[in-house]
């Protein structure tokens, strides 16, 4: 199955390409300026560039830039963790940190960082498994030969091995990965540089952030995977980048490698309409309250600021990632574009190959079954379980389900609330009480207010409403009340009595486990299936669709496997665009205009006294360009998505040039479509943040430690 992807061509800045697999590209790669050989991006019996490329936390990318372990990734990436460490006496956060030796560095607990060793083909062996199969009965057998080949690959665990599917479904790649687990925070500017600009700035070029962290990878003394102790040592890589600070000008080459999460470019007409329609809106519209309530609670607690910041700016990232998402999608006509394109296909299909004729209205039909529940499905996912209590309570669902069969051994009964312990753990650490209580009242009210009343639990009618029938704030205020004061969730001593020896006759009468239990089961028993039956049609619609495309358009024509959080590596150009009439953007940002925005005491665009101080005296050492200015952006026309923050930005010899952080506003239908003209990455130029790191922070150990090339 290699053919799908040896055959295709591309353009130079769209596409997110399979390292191992890169054909043809490699080419034009060349020919934008590429220096490096194909061994040197990809090989599985010398080091290459693969090898300083991680994936960081299961969501962001990070690279090696030292012998000695050292990695560096966004600050949004490394921000659960930073805020993890910090204490209101010694916050990370906002006052940054920098590790003068290795003895300060800190533990980050949970924190673990893959590297890929290699990509293998089993497409056959996959297909073959699933041949015939639909349905349930192909996503069964398909989760078993995924696991067969899984277990046979990583040696005892020792590895970390995954099956993904490419093409939706038509291939499949096996991709072992050594964990490491033991990674120690190193350095971080304070907040207020690290997310400069806030929301107002997020998605937006001109950008100012000084978007990164340092952390470090340890290992045992046989530089082998291990859990944290003080007798690790610094791991060292099969390879590091070495860091330029020569600098970018317009239309010099960029690479990017990285872990993008999931683009669906390959959607149809019709989904794209339901997300428009239903989907996007529903979500801002849930995150946007959910913030506020937030926001609320975080300005008046400095100790709920730092339990709840992390979850705030994962909310908050993508809720302004939809609202920005829907108008470039209506502004560039995408229905319009993808509807067009289908007709074409279906013409095609009647003409040349009659096994696709009827994959276009087939998948027209399974959404026009699925959209009456499109609503209700989003909000049960982000309104019902947006608050931690909620969550805690539906832990305990499989145990009582156990318990309600009558399955109720010592082992059965371990088992489950072995889970429900650890999951109780984890959602107590970023849990507030006072700023949950009133989200649960707020998205039960908009659950109520916004979802069809015939799709509706009946928990809502006949208790929350029961006694202020005419008054839904005061009932819905009233019920969360009485639930927060009444639950054995929130009693740490309670819990562990009930957790010891679970009784169902307790665990019902609780009232935050009976409400969420209601809300969950009437939605697991009447819409479940219907979504499940939309999730298999279109699976296999997609399927079919995509195998469609290759064949359609399999003739030199550029095509490429959606994102799946797998390596891939994308390339173009460092380049300005022009947004819209009489505006053009300009490729770089300056420090200049990082104080130009600058705002005493704002929560946005504040900065250290210390920066000004620099930037008064224009003390920015060897990290000025040639007329004395310190730049602290750029901006190139690489393809990228979420997953590829904290990505390396990488020039023609191989050298680190920047970090990627962020797409840009004129271009936020990317996932859905790639738009040529509008699409750009946004960087943090490295040598803003070197400069950071040694004029700032003053480490100049960490500096000592890179192969810095001027």
């Amino acid at each position: 199955m290699l053919v799908l992807i040896s055959f295709f061509n591309s353009n130079a800045d769209e596409g997110m390409w399979i390292p191992s697999l890169i054909g043809k590209n490699y080419d034009e790669m060349v020919r934008l300026g590429l220096k490096l050989s194909k061994e040197d991006l990809y090989s599985i019996n010398h080091s290459s560039m693969k090898d300083a490329i991680v994936q960081f936390g299961g969501g962001c990318t990070a690279e090696m830039i030292s012998a000695n372990g050292l990695l560096i990734t966004n600050h949004h990436c490394g921000y659960d963790a930073i805020a993890t460490l910090s204490t209101v006496t010694n916050n990370y956060l906002d006052d940054g940190f920098w590790a003068k030796s290795k003895k300060e560095e800190l533990p980050a607990q949970g924190l673990s960082v893959i590297f890929l060793q290699r990509i293998d083909d089993v497409t056959e062996e996959v297909l073959k498994a699933v041949d015939g199969l639909k349905g349930e009965d192909y996503n069964k057998k398909l989760d078993e030969i995924k696991k067969t080949i899984e277990t046979r690959s990583n040696d005892s665990g020792k590895l970390v091995a995954n099956v993904k599917d490419y093409f939706n479904g038509n291939q499949f790649l096996l991709l072992i990965y050594k964990r490491y687990n033991d990674v120690r925070l190193v350095g971080t500017p304070p907040r207020n540089l690290g997310k400069f600009g806030g929301d107002t700035d997020n998605w937006m070029w001109p950008r100012h952030t000084a978007d990164f962290s340092m952390f470090r990878v340890y290992a045992d003394s046989n530089n082998k995977p291990a859990n944290y102790a003080a007798t690790n040592v610094p791991y060292h890589p099969k390879k590091f980048l070495p860091v330029s600070i020569k600098g970018v000008k317009e239309g010099d080459y960029a690479m990017i490698f990285g872990y993008p999460g999931r683009t669906n470019r390959y959607e149809i007409a019709k989904g794209v309409q339901l997300a428009l329609t239903e989907v996007n809106p529903s979500i801002v519209n849930i995150r946007e309250k959910r913030l506020a309530i937030m926001r609320k609670h975080m300005n008046e607690d400095k100790k709920v600021y730092l339990k709840l910041t992390s979850q705030y700016q994962r909310i908050s990232n993508y809720w302004k990632y939809f609202i920005g998402q829907s108008e470039q999608l209506k502004r560039l006509k995408v229905v319009d574009k993808k509807a067009k394109n289908e007709a074409a296909f279906t013409t095609w299909a009647n003409q040349n190959a009659p096994e696709f004729s009827n994959t276009i209205s087939k998948y027209e039909a399974a959404y026009s079954a699925y959209q009456p529940y499109a609503k209700h499905n989003t909000y049960f996912s982000e309104a019902f379980k947006a608050s931690s209590l909620t969550k805690m309570a539906l832990a305990f669902d499989p145990l009582m389900k156990a318990l309600e069969k009558g399955h109720n051994s010592k082992d059965t009964v371990q088992k489950y609330t072995k889970d429900i312990k650890a999951a109780y753990k984890s959602m107590l650490k970023d849990m507030d009480a006072a700023a949950d209580k009133e989200v649960f009242a707020a998205m039960n009210k908009m659950y109520y207010n916004d979802v069809a009343k015939d799709q509706q639990p009946a928990i809502f009618e006949e208790s929350i409403l029961k006694k202020s029938p005419k008054d839904a704030d005061k009932a819905f205020n009233d019920y969360a009340n009485y639930v927060y004061a009444g639950t054995f969730l929130l009693d740490s001593n309670k819990f562990k009595t009930v957790i010891d020896s679970p009784i169902l006759k307790v665990l019902n009468a609780d009232p935050a486990i009976k409400y969420a239990i209601a809300v969950a089961r009437n939605f697991e028993q009447n819409y479940q299936p219907k979504v499940d039956a939309y999730s298999n049609d279109k699976k296999e619609l997609s399927r079919q669709y995509v195998k469609g495309l290759m064949q359609w358009k399999g003739n030199g024509k550029m095509f490429y496997p959606d994102a799946n959080s797998t390596m891939r590596v994308t390339y173009g150009n460092v380049l300005s665009y022009s947004p819209q009439d009489a505006v053009v953007y300009d490729y770089y940002t300056t420090l200049d205009g990082l104080m130009a925005k600058y705002k005493p005491q704002d929560a946005e665009f504040d900065v250290p006294q210390d920066l000004i101080k620099l930037y008064d005296k224009k003390d920015f050492g060897r990290y000025a360009d040639k007329n004395g200015v310190l730049r602290t952006g750029f901006i190139t026309n690489n393809d990228i998505t979420g997953g590829n923050s904290g990505s390396p930005v990488i020039n023609g010899n191989g050298e680190l040039i920047g970090l990627a952080f962020d797409g840009n506003w004129e271009a936020m239908s990317g996932d859905i479509a790639f738009d040529k003209k509008y699409k750009r990455t946004i960087c943090v130029d490295a040598r803003f943040v070197l400069f950071l790191i040694d004029k700032l922070g003053g480490a100049n150990n960490l500096i000592e430690e890179m192969d810095v090339r001027e």
